[in-house]
């Protein structure tokens, strides 16, 4: 393809494909590099908005800079994912990322994504290209909900076509492919070994041995805000640079990718396209998780709760600013380890600038998502650490309550809500109802709290003022008196 020379923009909007790249609006960046000449290499199960703003932009970077050894092939593995079917098959996987910040806007076509396969309801096509000799990365973006996080979840069925073509490959005499995982979990590698193993343990003691010696699985931590795709950004897309794309992305222009340096057959240098490639990413884990994956669900309910629809406008709110700010201060920050290189009080402040930016209009509703999968990882582990050096776990307390609070279904000013998807929203429903004639009853939630967390008497008594507050008074009012350490408001 090389460099695209850009020619008249038509009047007429034009449908995104590998034919019309040249014809696009001189505004939007398209790839430089012959698309056809990519080596395969990566196998993406799980292609949602993150992994196009995150990881294929990342190689995408590296095609433009003239690598070719690496190129991805998405596969969806959930009926729902039709839909990605429907909108990258004819792009030929191609798609459109809107990078948007304060002052300026950015549109480029990411090229990296040559094909998406939607393995649903069978699932052979996802493990025949698992089995290809050409596959030495199998990454993974199912959500937290994906992976058993405790010893009661099974793995998702995704695991089970791994280990499949991880099988397949060792009867016919091919190395294994690296397991990356790129969700938001503390050592998300090991989280995935142990997925992987516990299937093939249940095959083959032989198979199980074999993957646990020779298959890697490094850990990761990735770090960008990328909101739901709107129809206006569709429409603002046709009207502003002439371009029909079925599914774009919006991200802001922030991104963050650390890699532990641990594959099987090679990777693709992301340290070129700013990646950092590391030994130990526990550390760059726990500062994102704990706080910017902590403090959107700090927010994200008792602002559903209030109202809110976008997160900018929870943060234009001065009294929800200043309760997430003492949360980071007060209770997340000072049970982090320290990250060498990373200053912790500028971290917090850009978090703070990046939450408010209104620009890519970041929805409460999808950092509703998940709260059960979520609140374990991001928010149980600092209550848990606060309570054994006797601090605070006021402000995380509140945070719960909201999420308590939410499932109800009704906010403050009394009208019905849609609940953000959870894998176990009948239990935590059933949970929040229990809560109605004792507050704390909640909290006998097993699957998602830790008895000895769920039994100290601090924390119930925090948890419980919070939730009657709430009830009494309104979110807001209850966010306003927290953060102001006044029970008067």
């Amino acid at each position: 393809m090389g460099t695209q020379t850009m020619t008249t923009h038509r009047s007429e909007p034009i449908e995104l494909s590998p034919e019309h790249l040249d014809q696009l609006d001189p505004r939007v960046r398209v790839p430089s590099f012959d698309r056809d000449s990519l080596a395969p290499g990566i196998v993406h199960i799980g292609v949602g908005g993150f992994h196009r703003s995150h990881q294929a932009e990342y190689l995408d970077d590296l095609c433009d800079d003239g690598y070719e050894d690496w190129s991805i092939s998405g596969v969806g593995v959930l009926p729902g994912d039709s839909a990605m079917s429907d909108a990258l098959t004819p792009q030929h996987g191609l798609y459109s990322l809107i990078s948007r910040s304060l002052r300026e806007e950015h549109v480029r076509v990411i090229g990296s994504l040559v094909r998406y396969v939607h393995a649903c309801p069978d699932i052979g096509p996802l493990t025949q290209l698992m089995t290809s000799e050409s596959t030495r990365i199998v990454s993974l973006t199912i959500t937290e909900g994906g992976y058993p996080l405790s010893g009661d979840d099974p793995p998702a069925p995704v695991f089970d076509s791994i280990v499949t073509a991880l099988g397949q490959r060792r009867t016919i005499g091919l190395p294994p492919f690296t397991v990356m995982s790129c969700d938001n979990i503390l050592n998300n590698g090991r989280v995935a070994r142990s997925a992987v193993q516990l299937v093939a343990e249940q095959r083959s003691n032989e198979l199980a041995e074999w993957i646990g010696s020779e298959v890697a699985f490094p850990n990761s931590m990735v770090d960008r805000i990328t909101p739901a795709t709107d129809n206006s950004d569709r429409t603002h897309l046709e009207t502003e640079y002439g371009l029909i794309d079925r599914w774009p992305v919006v991200a802001e222009p922030f991104r963050q990718w650390v890699i532990e340096d641990s594959f099987s057959q090679g990777r693709p240098r992301w340290e070129d396209a700013g990646a950092l490639i590391t030994a130990d990413v526990t550390p760059y884990e726990l500062l994102k998780l704990r706080l910017l994956n902590a403090g959107h669900s700090t927010i994200a309910y008792l602002g559903a709760l209030a109202g809110y629809e976008h997160v900018d406008s929870v943060m234009g709110n001065p009294e929800f600013a200043l309760f997430l700010e003492r949360f980071l201060d007060e209770e997340a920050s000072p049970v982090l380890p320290r990250v060498s290189g990373v200053d912790v009080a500028d971290y917090k402040r850009t978090l703070i600038g990046r939450f408010s930016n209104p620009a890519i209009r970041d929805q409460v509703a999808r950092l509703c998502l998940d709260g059960s999968s979520k609140f374990p990882i991001f928010v149980l582990p600092t209550i848990a650490a606060q309570i054994s050096s006797g601090g605070s776990t006021r402000f995380a307390a509140l945070a719960l309550a909201g999420w308590c609070q939410y499932l109800l279904g009704v906010d403050d000013s009394g009208n019905e809500m849609r609940l953000a998807a959870d894998p176990r929203m009948k239990e935590a429903q059933s949970y929040a109802r229990s809560s109605l004639q004792e507050a704390a009853a909640f909290l006998e939630f097993a699957e998602v709290f830790p008895k000895d967390l769920a039994s100290h008497a601090g924390f119930r008594s925090d948890f419980a003022d919070a939730l009657q507050s709430i009830r009494i008074r309104g979110s807001l009012a209850t966010v306003a008196a927290w953060a102001r350490s006044d029970p008067s408001l």
